[in-house]
């Protein structure tokens, strides 16, 4: 996956979308991981907390919580709290669905309907690491809801913003996947080839919410890494092989 292992402090920082006493909100490369897990690689939420450590040239443990996940080879705007309070109260935000988050999807096809909402129900399958969609609500499946609005396309593939109001596994590759518009590079959700550095072309693109302390609204945009984005949005088309 792409991730860039030899990032130097200056290109990190290039990546710092809001930083205060408070938050820290970056914006996350293709194929690097936002917690850890067992393959072994660094995680953002440690890379943050070596920051915040060198920044405020604090020793032992420093506190660095993660707000919100988002999945390895998903791009984009990620929020890292700097203390307990912030965490908790951000958490209280998620659940109250007051912090918005939106996102830049490039498919396969172009939707018959520029603009809709999706409603479904959605199952994780933990050992396949996989979630599934019903259109009818089931015993054990979990509501699931977005709206996704047609930004622009090429001969074969769309740009759509999606506005996610749920967050469930996986949510949105699986909901544009069960309505035949998977995401460019998603294999797992029915794309028809994989990109070549095993990411896909979904990126976390904006997010709003209210400060938690101060109660300001903060308003964060992350441009892509990936250049098909911007060729996309700017009439350019799209070449199968890529």
């Amino acid at each position: 996956m792409s991730q860039n292992n030899t990032e130097t402090r200056e290109e990190f920082t290039k990546r710092i979308l809001y930083e205060d006493n408070h938050l820290v909100i970056m914006n996350k490369l293709p194929g690097e991981l936002a917690q850890g897990d067992d393959t072994g690689a660094e995680p953002l939420v440690e890379k943050v907390r070596d920051y915040i450590r060198v920044q405020k040239q604090k020793e032992g443990n420093v506190f660095c919580g993660l707000i919100h996940r988002i999945d390895r080879p998903v791009s984009g705007a990620i929020a890292f709290a700097r203390t307990s309070k912030a965490l908790d109260r951000m958490n209280k935000l998620l659940k109250a669905h007051e912090m918005h988050k939106f996102y830049w999807a490039i498919v396969e096809g172009i939707p018959e309907i520029p603009q809709r909402k999706l409603v479904n129900y959605m199952f994780k399958n933990a050992e396949k690491n996989k979630s599934y969609i019903s259109d009818t609500e089931k015993e054990g499946w979990k509501y699931a809801e977005l709206d996704y609005t047609l930004l622009a396309h090429s001969e074969r593939y769309s740009l759509l913003e999606v506005e996610l109001h749920t967050g469930r596994h996986h949510q949105i590759r699986a909901q544009l996947s069960h309505i035949g518009h998977p995401i460019k590079g998603d294999i797992k959700y029915g794309a028809k080839r994989p990109e070549l550095d095993a990411s896909i072309c979904l990126h976390a693109r904006r997010l709003y919410f209210d400060h938690p302390v101060t109660h300001n609204q903060v308003l964060v945009e992350a441009e892509p890494f990936n250049p098909l984005f911007k060729k996309i949005l700017e009439g350019g088309g799209v070449e199968e092989s890529t």
